[in-house]
């Protein structure tokens, strides 16, 4: 396949283009900033490469991508002890270990790429696929083959484009949705939120705000961070082990590090009772867009006090009472997202086994391994 844009692969922040950040505007998941996050503190079985697309010499695309190893992974999630559990993770360890990944990996939604105005979006996409392949060239240099080469996450309606792109090989698969709560415009605080309501789910609120009595929220700075550091790490590892299904863990300086980079940008949240950290969440402003990041806390405050449900309303309060338009809630918890407002939207990814005969099955056996979730989709709202 030929492209009329030529292809840069970078390895370091330090290399990029000066322009870098003019094409990313509108997604800070491509900005420089964000990608000094990753090349400082990215999970220990992750690479990053940065990939840059010109047209005529000069800057005309911007994209992302990540190389796993599951080979350093000490688990891939506690959750389900089961047959299906067992076989995926042997599954994965023999013949999917290695995945390169155009986009992010650790968020939901379309954070692979930013195309500007000056290349047609069929060009771009024919760009990234052989950009995939000289990247799975310098892993196998290295000797590490990729066993899988992928593009997330996309929103349904992008699928032609793909296929007009030259995708056709590559089998188009489904993961669980991505969780978003639209703010009315017309929403100026919490209140309006709990006036739209009905009265099965303002009672849930109130009911989940009264045992949250004795809990201090407060935001905290780096040197907050820092202090806490290891508690912080133990709260997350707990939820993050705990999951249906992990191909990465955080290291321990992440949370210090994107403070660091995004400032402000970055908001971290500490729950305190008697003076002990008993859980935190962390938020990135994303332009007119919030996105919820990691979290953790210690389970059996959680349960008794509605932890969780409380983050997820404050969540809410804080982004309507700053005037952003949406939240992303991404994946996992999707029925008590759901039950405070956020809505599925669907995604899909593309993926390519690079064993011939293994590919030609491999849309069935990923299939088998995704975890099913079974939930049921509420409405709050009158």
């Amino acid at each position: 396949m030929k492209t009329p844009l030529s292809i840069k692969i970078y390895s370091s922040v330090s290399e990029l283009p000066e322009n870098w950040n003019g094409m990313t505007l509108a997604n800070i998941f491509l900005s420089k900033e964000y990608l000094a996050i990753l090349e400082k503190s990215a999970p220990t079985n992750m690479t990053c490469h940065f990939i840059g697309l010109f047209k005529e010499g000069k800057l005309a695309g911007v994209a992302l991508s990540q190389f796993l190893d599951l080979n350093k992974m000490e688990s891939f999630g506690e959750r389900d002890k089961c047959l299906k559990t067992a076989v995926r993770n042997v599954v994965f360890k023999n013949f999917c270990s290695h995945i390169l990944i155009i986009g992010n990996n650790m968020l939901t939604g379309q954070n692979a790429f930013a195309f500007s105005d000056k290349i047609d979006k069929i060009q771009g996409l024919q760009a990234l696929k052989i950009a995939s392949e000289k990247l799975e060239t310098i892993f196998k240099k290295k000797g590490l083959k990729a066993h899988v080469t992928t593009f997330k996450d996309f929103a349904m309606e992008e699928s032609a484009g793909f296929k007009q792109a030259g995708y056709q090989n590559y089998f188009q698969y489904s993961t669980q949705p991505n969780m978003l709560f639209t703010i009315p415009s017309h929403w100026k605080s919490e209140q309006d939120y709990i006036n739209a309501l009905t009265k099965k789910y303002r009672d849930q609120y109130k009911r989940a705000r009264k045992k949250a009595e004795g809990i201090e929220k407060r935001k905290m700075h780096l040197e907050d961070i820092i202090k806490h550091e290891d508690t912080i790490y133990d709260l997350y590892h707990h939820v993050a082990k705990n999951a249906h299904f992990n191909t990465f863990f955080l290291t321990k300086h992440h949370f210090r590090t994107f403070k660091e980079k995004l400032k402000d940008k970055f908001l971290f949240y500490g729950y305190f009772l008697d003076e002990k950290l008993i859980g935190f969440n962390t938020l990135i402003k994303n332009g007119e867009v919030m996105d919820t990041y990691f979290l953790g806390y210690d389970e059996s405050v959680q349960r008794e006090k509605m932890l969780y449900l409380n983050m997820l309303y404050d969540m809410v309060a804080y982004s309507i009472n700053k005037g952003f338009k949406e939240i992303i809630f991404a994946r996992t918890a999707l029925e008590i997202k759901s039950s405070i407002g956020a809505k599925p939207q669907e995604m899909f990814g593309l993926g390519q086994h690079s064993n011939t005969f293994i590919d030609l099955a491999f849309e069935k056996i990923f299939c088998y391994l995704e975890p099913t979730v079974v939930w049921q989709e509420r409405n709050p709202f009158r």
